[in-house]
């Protein structure tokens, strides 16, 4: 079937062009028109490639082995293929119907799911545009998912009784959050929002408020600011504790320490005076949105200091309402200017000076920009990128500061958008575009690229403030003098921002002279109390994923807020379902746990982890041989894919620290992860030092050179073609997905 192998493979992969386009020149984008069309030409070939199949077929086939799959299991097999007929007539019958309907609102779920039971059919819940819809964004992976979950829930419908039904429509009620806290409710406190753009100040005033109180805390959006904020409290003499997911430093003796922590670590029973909450723009957020809203509804501080975009005055004037709190807002101007340059750098990389970042929105073109710069240039070329340890980013950072280091660019991802002390002078966009949801792409926002440009230039940050603290206090003994890091440098430098090509550099202008939109809500999660109680309105075997999905379907929310995605969660949920010995808090924490789904051994770390939980026991360090510690015992070579190795490794020591916090006593080797994790970082350092980055085959520059890659390219395949051997994995994707399945069809 012509739809199945694009589908199917519908992610871009990170070494592919379409994942890094911008290394090519304005003229062999011209030679490559349809790549330069972007998210939505990429959309409307999907939406015609679905057209010119027939998607009716493709389900039967997966029902077919969906209902292999499950007849296994059940005890009563004709009572299964009865239910299973009925699923599947209902399926048919919707098809037709559900081309054009929409998905049903929240509200709606709620009857839908009550008038399924009388009705007998899967109804608008399960509709065929669901299936669809799974199947393009997720493949085949997808739609077994959205066929499994819609036969369990036609199954638990028709068993459930109207009784039942109302009960779980009763419980997730979630309109009121503000509810949730009600001894933060029977206090007073006054709301502080501090908005500014990026360098201006906003958070630097926040912290001096919270240095003055007796008793207070940060919370920011990564390890590095806590620890950061952390180190700068002690050096001044403030007492205070570090407390992020995978680690906590605890100063014995101290009645009232300060405290510095992520924001999903907000204490929530602490009584305080000063509480920080940093970036709190990413209430909106779908994926951790939750986290922030948490902390600024439950925390119980006399004063909260809110840092962040213009874009949330909105949302947290009504969120300050709704809670019957006063609000101050405090706006802040950038402390220096920041210029949009007139001209992009026209494909070309011989203008790179020192102080610029060229941001690139993928792992791959990141260490493949390094390498064509330090070709190009001569000069030498930090990198930042998420997937790189936090400790390895700071590393980074500070080769990348120092002008005595060498390193005299940064090649980086988003990730400098927050967190990191850096001097950069100019940002330089590779693209405007990132790939989104594995098989498309979408254009930066406003917010975003604001947020990305407006790195370039600096005054003095909270690192500046702490650096200066520290040595001072040093250079008199300990003695912190009363001005140290009392005031805002005087010594602006001047920031610009262009971009490579001249297409976005009209993209990166626009949004320049543009406001973002406003936030419109703030996430949330059902609490572990709420969804403990769902549970136990379903059979004791039903899966605890459909569960969290049923939640999630007809939980009621009020308009200022929304729901947290659960693709995380159900990933994990599915993992460890198998594993017996699991209470449903259990199966809560380990769904909330901070995992990377694409790492290489994410299921089989997950799932041994897990299973430690479940027989609370055998969680030492050196017993988990799914955490691939051997790799420490192999010579430090300067190769992509052990560098990868190494970050999944680090990925599986964060885990099982995040765990150790949750289950001490079945995880006890905290302190030998710690060191571990060391070895791993300090290896990554040495990779990153000595890296002369060689991906397979990756065109770039001039469309005489792509041709010359191609010729090579095509040799090399003719030649394992000889051989009885395909070597298809490392073909490069020239033209996306698609492409790759031309090119390879026309190799002979």
């Amino acid at each position: 079937m012509l739809l199945t192998p694009f589908l199917v493979g519908a992610k871009v992969e990170e070494g592919s062009i379409e994942g890094s386009r911008r290394v090519y020149s304005h003229d062999s984008r011209n030679a490559f028109p349809q790549r330069a069309s972007g998210s939505k030409a990429l959309s409307l070939r999907l939406r015609e490639r679905m057209k010119s199949s027939k998607v009716e077929d493709i389900i039967e086939q997966r029902l077919d082995a969906l209902k292999d799959s499950l007849g296994e299991t059940w005890s009563d097999r004709g009572e299964f293929e009865a239910f299973f007929a009925r699923f599947k007539t209902s399926i048919k019958l919707d098809s037709g119907q559900s081309r054009l309907l929409p998905t049903p609102s929240v509200k709606a779920r709620a009857k839908i799911i009550l008038n399924s039971k009388s009705s007998g059919a899967t109804t608008a819940l399960y509709t065929f545009r669901a299936f669809r819809q799974a199947f393009v964004k997720r493949g085949l992976t997808g739609l077994d998912s959205e066929l499994k979950h819609a036969f369990i829930g036609f199954v638990t419908d028709s068993r459930s009784t109207e009784q039942l039904l109302n009960k779980q429509v009763k419980v997730s009620d979630l309109r009121h959050p503000i509810e949730w806290y009600p001894a933060t409710r029977a206090r007073r406190r006054t709301i502080h929002l501090h908005v500014g753009p990026t360098n201006s100040g906003k958070t630097y005033h926040a912290l001096q408020r919270l240095e003055q109180a007796k008793t207070g805390l940060y919370a920011g959006p990564l390890r590095l600011l806590a620890h950061e904020v952390y180190t700068r409290m002690n050096a001044k003499g403030k007492p205070c504790n570090l407390i992020t997911g995978e680690e906590k430093r605890i100063i014995e003796g101290e009645k009232n320490p300060m405290i510095s922590c992520t924001v999903e670590m907000t204490p929530l029973h602490k009584d305080l005076d000063v509480a920080v909450i940093d970036e709190i723009q990413m209430i909106g957020s779908w994926d951790r949105g939750w986290a922030w809203t948490q902390a600024l509804l439950g925390v119980q501080a006399r004063e909260v200091h809110l840092c962040g975009e213009e874009r949330v005055v909105p949302l947290i004037r009504h969120l300050t309402s709704l809670m019957g709190e006063s609000l101050e807002i405090h706006r802040y101007a950038r402390l220096n200017p920041l210029t949009v340059e007139s001209m992009s750098l026209k494909g070309g990389l011989h203008s790179l000076k020192k102080g610029d970042c060229v941001v690139v929105f993928s792992r791959a073109g990141i260490h493949a920009m390094k390498k064509k710069i330090e070709s190009t240039t001569g000069k030498r070329c930090a990198v930042v990128y998420g997937s790189l340890p936090p400790e390895t980013r700071a590393q980074q950072a500070r080769l990348f500061n120092d002008p005595d280091s060498g390193y005299d660019i940064l090649v980086a991802s988003d990730a400098i958008g927050m967190g990191l002390n850096l001097s950069i002078k100019r940002i330089i966009f590779e693209t405007t575009r990132k790939i989104a949801g594995g098989c498309d792409f979408e254009n930066l926002t406003t917010s975003e690229i604001k947020q990305i440009a407006g790195r370039a230039g600096r005054y003095r940050t909270a690192s500046d403030d702490t650096r200066d603290t520290i040595s001072a206090a040093s250079s008199r003994g300990g003695e912190v003098p009363s001005q140290a890091g009392s005031s805002v440098s005087s010594r602006p430098s001047i920031g610009s921002v262009t971009t490579l090509e001249d297409i976005d550099l009209r993209v990166v202008r626009k949004a320049m002279g543009s406001e973002a939109d406003p936030i419109p809500s703030a996430g949330i999660f059902a609490p572990v109390a709420v969804t403990r109680q769902f549970v136990s309105y379903f059979p004791p075997n039903t899966p605890f994923s459909f569960v969290l999905r049923r939640l999630h379907e007809i939980s009621r929310v009020n308009s200022l807020f929304h729901l947290c995605e659960l693709d995380d969660q159900l990933t994990i949920a599915d993992l460890i379902e198998p594993i017996k010995g699991l209470s449903v808090t259990d199966r809560v924490v380990i769904c909330r746990a901070p995992v990377d789904r694409t790492a290489d051994g994410f299921p089989e770390m997950v799932q041994a982890l897990a299973k430690c939980i479940a027989r609370r026991k055998g969680g030492a360090l050196l017993e988990i041989k799914e955490i691939p510690l051997e790799l420490l015992n192999r010579p430090v070579v300067a190769e992509k894919a052990y560098l990868a190795s190494l970050e999944t490794l680090h990925k599986g020591l964060s885990l099982y620290l995040w765990l150790s916090y949750r289950f001490e006593g079945v995880f006890p080797s905290r302190p030998l992860a710690f060191q571990y994790k060391g070895m791993v970082e300090n290896n990554i350092d040495k990779i990153l030092s000595g890296m002369y980055y060689e991906p397979n085959i990756r065109p770039t520059g001039t469309r005489k050179e792509l041709e010359e890659v191609i010729k090579k390219v095509r040799t090399e395949y003719r030649g394992a073609e000889k051989q009885g051997t395909h070597p298809e994995a490392e073909i490069p994707m020239l033209l996306g997905n698609e492409g790759t399945q031309n090119f390879m069809e026309n190799m002979s």
